[in-house]
């Protein structure tokens, strides 16, 4: 498994669709990962750390897993097939460690809520992660995101909805 952090979220004006990317920090790889609209706003409300007046659905479910006395240990990005990808959100509950599939979106989104790592298996980035080592401008800035859409095609990856 490796680690990553989520890098940016991009709207795809082809496809009327929001890309979350995340990144691996030591190697620079990144996996785009197409989400609708709502999960496009959940996960930019976890990342900005802006909150409703009530709670939305990520937040009542962060609410119910510390209500409940437990903690989200981390989530994992885990499979990908018919390009969708799969996640799982890892629980410990009490002495016990709980698994609950999820959507990649909705686990990112509880991630960012709970300050949980996100991870993503390895067999997923060989399938659909990107890496250019020179991806790096003299100035330091990431390079691949002004490529990111010459480089992929939203056919090659369905929305995981």
């Amino acid at each position: 498994m490796v680690e990553m952090k989520v890098h940016g979220l991009f709207f795809d004006s082809e496809t009327n669709q929001s890309v979350v990317v995340l990144k691996e920090e030591t190697t620079g790889r990144t996996l785009p990962i197409w989400v609708g609209l709502f999960e496009a706003n959940a996960i930019t409300m976890g990342m900005e750390h802006t909150w409703t007046p009530r709670p939305m659905t990520h937040d009542l479910l962060k609410n119910l897993i510390e209500g409940m006395s437990a903690t989200v240990r981390d989530i994992t990005v885990n499979d990908l097939k018919s390009n969708t990808f799969y996640a799982v959100i890892n629980l410990e509950v009490g002495d016990r460690a709980v698994q609950i599939d999820s959507r990649p979106s909705d686990a990112i989104a509880l991630a960012l809520r709970t300050s949980s790592p996100i991870f993503v298996e390895e067999k997923v980035l060989d399938s659909a992660g990107h890496f250019d080592a020179k991806a790096t401008k003299k100035d330091g800035s990431d390079k691949w995101i002004d490529d990111l859409f010459d480089k992929l095609k939203p056919e090659d990856f369905k929305s995981e909805m």
